[in-house]
């Protein structure tokens, strides 16, 4: 397999962040070759097609480049020591994350909700980790008793709401009811 130039590194990347703006604008149902060509100032959607196979395929690099770029960003901020800290560090990076990339989030919740994306199981990571330090948190005695997968899910499905009307939400205010609203279910 051929390397890639620089040149059609840039032309992908060209390609994904013009992705990422339309589905996060038009939603992924209206997301097509040619709305992404508009967007990125190409000639034509042959630029794309040259690049990926399908929209299917450049979902795929769309949803893998935001994933993994969230996944450092929320990692940087975690270590904080205790159950209730790392919880409060992982709201508070999720939140900070959706200040400085609204449309890479926006984008990624509609591709997950609309999109067969072929990602191996690694979309749900953050479920999985936030679970794991609920558990670990009930085993230090630092939670309540409760499910920890099902608060997992109840802890992402606020993050997700909070994303999804972002464009019209006051950030800091729901940072700090975020982090209150899950340390009152967590018993935290």
């Amino acid at each position: 397999m051929r390397a890639k130039s620089v040149t059609e590194q840039a032309r992908r990347a060209q390609i994904v962040k013009a992705a990422i703006a339309t589905v996060a604008e038009l939603d992924y149902a209206e997301t097509s070759f040619k709305a992404i060509a508009a967007r990125a100032g190409l000639s034509s959607t042959g630029l794309i097609s040259y690049h990926f196979r399908n929209k299917q395929e450049l979902v795929d690099m769309v949803f893998a480049d935001i994933l993994e770029r969230f996944q450092g960003f929320v990692s940087a901020r975690m270590g904080q020591g205790s159950a209730k800290e790392e919880l409060r560090a992982f709201m508070s990076a999720n939140v900070a994350f959706l200040r400085e990339h609204r449309d890479d989030m926006v984008a990624f919740l509609r591709i997950r909700a609309h999109s067969a994306v072929t990602d191996g199981g690694i979309a749900d990571a953050d479920h999985v980790e936030l679970a794991g330090f609920l558990r670990r948190g009930q085993e230090a005695g630092e939670f309540r008793v409760f499910d920890p997968e099902v608060m997992a899910v109840f802890v992402l499905a606020m993050r997700n709401g909070v994303v999804l009307r972002s464009g019209a939400l006051d950030l800091d205010v729901c940072e700090r009811e975020l982090i209150a609203a899950v340390e009152l279910m967590t018993g935290g």
